[in-house]
C-alpha cells in the first residue's frame, strides 16, 4: 500500500443537471423555515395520545395483533380521514409510510422512539412486517387484507418497497436484535426477487410470496430496482454477506439498463445514491447520470407515469422550482412527502459523487424554500384551500399538495395559482375537508430538519451530508455549502469541539486549521464547498487513490 501526504490534486469538475441548470439562483419569495423544529414539534404534537377536541388525537393504539402477538399504533394519513381510526376495521387501517417516516424523522432528531411516555414505537411498528400472508417483506398495512379494508391499494409495488427502506432507516437509528432478524429476512426476500426477475423489472408489482412479477392497469414500475438496490447494498454493510452487494449490483444494472425514465413515485433517486455509493466504495465505474436526469425531467413515456418529475416553474407570485411531484396534472402538482423524500439520497450522494455538490446545493435552495409553502402559516389565505381551519395543524402539518390549479373545484379558487390542498376529500365519500392536510407527507419532515441549517447569509445553507447516508462506514462531519450569488461571499462556518482542520472535498485544500469554534469561510461566486471536519491530529493522507485520516476516508478519490 502507498502512502503519501496529499499535496495539490485536480478540482472536481462539477456535474449539471439540466432541469436544475433552469432553476433560479436566487428563489423569491424567500424563506427557509427552522425545519429542525419543525420537525420535533411534529412529533410532540402527532405523538400526543392526551388531546382533546375535534380530529383528535391523530394518534391511536391498535390491539389486533397482526403478524405479532403485541399492541401496535396508527396515525391518521390525513386530519379526519374517515376510513381510519381505532372504531374502523378493528382499528387495522394505517399505513407504514406514514407511521414508520414519523419514527425515521423522531430518529434523526435525536427522539428516542423506543421509550416515549411508555412507548416503545421501534418494537410496535413490527407489526408491518407481513408474516402471516407470506409475503414476508415490510408493508405499507399490517397485512393486504387491511388495506383493503381500509379503502386501500390495488398492488402498487413501490407501496411494497418503501416502507421496508423506511424500516431499514428506522433500523439503523434505533439497532436492536429483533428489527436486524426482520431486515435479514428482507434482504433475502429482495435478494431472491432480484434474482429472479434477472434484469426484466417491467411489471406492475412483484408477489414476494409466489415470487413472480405481475402486471396489471398500473404502469410498469422500473425504479422499482432502485429500491431493491438501495436496500441490498444497505444489507450488505450491515451483514457482510456479499451476495446482497452482487444483488445491489444486479439491481443499479437493471435499472440503467432502461431506454427512458420510468420513474414513478419516490424510488428512482436512490438508484442514483446507490450507483455513486458502488462507484466510490466498491470500484464500480457506473455512468449513473441518466438515472438523474430521469428523476428530474421526469416521465415522458406515455405508458409510464406521464409528466412524473420535479416541477421548474413560477406559480402566480410563487418560486416553487424544485418540488417534486407531476408537472403535468392540472399544469401541475407537487407534493410534500415526495420533495422530502428526494433529498433522503440526494444530499448524501454529493459525499460520494462531489462532481455534483453545486447541482445539489442550488436544487436543494429552491426546494427547501418552496417546501415551505405546503404549511398553511407560510402562504396567503387565499392561496390555500382551508385557511379558516389552519390552527389544527400548529403549521406542523401540512397541506398534502401545492397544485398549480385547484382540482376540487372549490368556489373562490378560480384562476387563484398555487393552490395548497390535498387529495383527502376524494378518497372517500363524505371525507371531510380537514382531510386536505397531511400526516402522510408530513411524517417525513426529518429529513429536512436534518439535513439544513441556515448560516449567517441568506440564501446560503448548510446541508448535513451524513444524517440520511444510513449504513454508512465511519465519516467526519461533512457538510455541503453552496453559493448562488455572482459575487464571493463569506459566512460565519459554526464548529464547536475539539481542533480541527476544515478540508474541501471539492479542491482537495485544507481552508482552515486548528478550528475550535466559529470561522469565517471564503465561497466563490454560484460554486460550492463540501467541508469535512478532520481531528487536527491526522494527517490527510493518499491511500490506494483516497484521501485518509486515521482510519476514516475524508474524500473518494474516483471522482478526481
Amino acid at each position: 500500500m502507498f502512502l503519501f501526504s496529499c499535496g495539490a490534486e485536480k478540482h472536481v469538475e462539477q456535474v449539471h443537471i439540466d432541469r436544475v441548470a433552469d432553476m433560479p439562483y436566487l428563489p423569491e419569495p424567500y424563506k427557509i423555515l427552522d425545519w429542525h423544529e419543525v420537525s420535533k414539534n411534529y412529533d410532540r404534537y402527532v405523538f400526543n395520545h392526551d388531546l382533546t377536541g375535534e380530529y383528535l388525537p391523530f394518534i391511536w393504539l391498535d390491539d389486533s395483533q397482526r403478524n405479532f402477538p403485541q399492541q401496535t399504533f396508527g396515525l391518521y394519513t390525513a386530519i379526519g380521514d374517515m376510513r381510519q381510526g381505532p372504531d374502523k376495521h378493528g382499528g387495522e387501517f394505517h399505513e407504514a409510510i406514514n407511521t414508520l417516516a414519523a419514527l425515521m424523522s423522531a430518529g434523526l432528531m435525536g427522539i428516542d422512539k423506543t421509550n416515549q411516555d411508555g412507548f416503545n414505537y421501534v418494537k410496535m411498528s413490527h407489526n408491518y412486517f407481513n408474516s402471516d400472508n407470506g409475503w414476508n417483506i415490510v408493508m405499507n398495512n399490517t397485512s393486504e387484507e387491511v388495506g383493503h379494508l381500509g379503502g386501500g391499494y390495488a398492488r402498487d409495488w413501490w407501496y411494497d418497497i418503501f416502507p421496508n427502506m423506511l424500516f431499514y432507516a428506522v433500523g439503523d437509528l434505533f439497532p436492536s436484535h429483533r428489527t436486524d432478524s426482520i431486515m435479514h429476512i428482507v434482504a433475502e426476500q429482495f435478494y431472491k426477487a432480484d434474482s429472479i426477475l434477472a434484469g426484466n423489472y417491467h411489471y406492475s408489482f412483484f408477489d414476494y410470496s409466489e415470487m413472480e412479477g405481475r402486471r396489471s392497469h398500473i404502469p410498469f414500475q422500473e425504479d422499482a430496482a432502485a429500491g431493491h438496490a438501495w436496500v441490498l447494498l444497505n444489507a450488505y454493510h450491515k451483514f457482510d454477506d456479499i451476495r446482497y452487494l452482487e444483488g445491489a449490483h444486479s439491481a443499479v444494472e437493471a435499472l440503467l439498463s432502461q431506454e427512458e425514465s420510468r420513474f414513478y413515485e419516490v424510488l428512482m433517486p436512490f438508484g442514483a445514491y446507490t450507483a455513486a455509493r458502488l462507484n466510490a466504495q466498491h470500484g464500480s465505474s457506473y455512468d449513473f447520470h441518466p438515472i438523474l436526469d430521469w428523476t428530474f425531467e421526469g416521465t415522458h413515456a406515455e405508458d409510464g407515469r406521464y409528466g412524473w418529475g420535479i416541477i421548474n416553474e413560477r406559480w402566480g407570485d410563487y418560486d416553487v422550482h424544485g418540488l417534486q411531484g407531476s408537472w403535468s396534472h392540472n399544469g401541475g402538482f407537487a407534493f410534500l412527502m415526495n420533495t422530502f423524500d428526494m433529498a433522503w439520497p440526494l444530499v448524501p450522494m454529493v459525499r460520494y459523487a462531489p462532481q455534483y455538490a453545486e447541482t445539489i446545493g442550488k436544487w436543494m435552495l429552491n426546494a427547501a424554500n418552496a417546501a415551505r409553502l405546503f404549511y398553511p402559516n407560510e402562504i396567503a389565505a387565499e392561496n390555500q384551500y382551508l385557511p379558516e381551519k389552519k390552527n389544527l395543524t400548529r403549521n406542523v402539518i401540512g397541506y398534502e399538495g401545492l397544485i398549480k390549479k385547484d382540482h376540487l373545484g372549490k368556489p373562490g379558487l378560480e384562476g387563484v395559482s398555487p393552490v395548497a390542498t390535498g387529495d383527502g376529500p376524494l378518497w372517500v365519500d363524505d371525507n371531510p375537508d380537514v382531510s386536505v392536510f397531511s400526516l402522510y407527507g408530513s411524517s417525513h419532515v426529518g429529513i429536512f430538519g436534518s439535513l439544513i441549517e441556515k448560516t449567517n447569509v441568506e440564501k446560503i445553507l448548510r446541508l448535513n451530508c451524513l444524517a440520511t447516508d444510513f449504513f454508512s462506514d465511519d465519516a467526519y462531519p461533512t457538510y455541503l455549502i453552496y453559493n448562488p450569488y455572482e459575487e464571493e461571499k463569506e459566512i460565519s462556518y459554526f464548529f464547536e469541539g475539539s481542533p480541527a482542520s476544515l478540508f474541501d472535498i471539492i479542491t482537495k485544500t485544507t481552508l482552515k486549521e486548528n478550528v475550535e469554534g466559529p470561522v469565517n469561510l471564503t465561497i466563490s461566486p454560484r460554486t460550492a464547498l463540501l467541508v469535512a471536519e478532520v481531528p487536527q491530529e491526522l494527517e490527510i493522507i493518499r491511500v490506494d487513490g483516497n484521501y485518509v485520516a486515521g482510519d476514516v476516508i475524508v474524500a473518494y478519490g474516483n471522482n478526481n
